[in-house]
């Protein structure tokens, strides 16, 4: 697999994603299902925390990766989806940082929205990962 990043400008580097990523030769594409901040038994967590919540969602990505042998550097699209955009911004150094410790900076693109599958929840990343 060979990846080739698409920047016509350099402004998104700077928070940390490419605006695209060229894949191409042998891969094996791994869709992820949206990631909340839910225990291994399906319940929800961290009600009213977005930093516990996103690292949370964080962990349950990575948890879905690692099974299909890959890690966050395999990502080459993340969505995030949040309830409230602007305190998800205050935290988003616990994503940006978790990524760019994995030297991920995949096309992101983030949403605010009315509320997510469970009330209680503030964030859900969805990825998809190449390998």
């Amino acid at each position: 697999m060979e990846r080739t990043t698409v920047n016509p400008w350099t402004w998104s580097l700077e928070l940390g994603y490419n605006q695209g990523e060229l894949i191409s030769g042998q891969t094996r594409t791994l869709y992820c299902a949206g990631q909340t901040a839910m225990s291994t038994d399906g319940k929800p967590e961290h009600a009213g925390d977005m930093a516990a919540q996103l690292a949370l969602s964080l962990d349950n990505l990575e948890a879905v990766l690692a099974n299909a042998d890959m890690s966050l550097t395999n990502l080459v699209r993340l969505n995030v989806y949040s309830t409230d955009v602007d305190q998800l911004f205050q935290h988003y150094g616990i994503l940006a940082s978790r990524l760019g410790t994995a030297g991920a900076a995949p096309p992101t693109t983030m949403l605010g929205v009315t509320r997510l599958a469970i009330p209680t929840l503030l964030v859900e990343l969805e990825g998809t990962a190449v390998a």
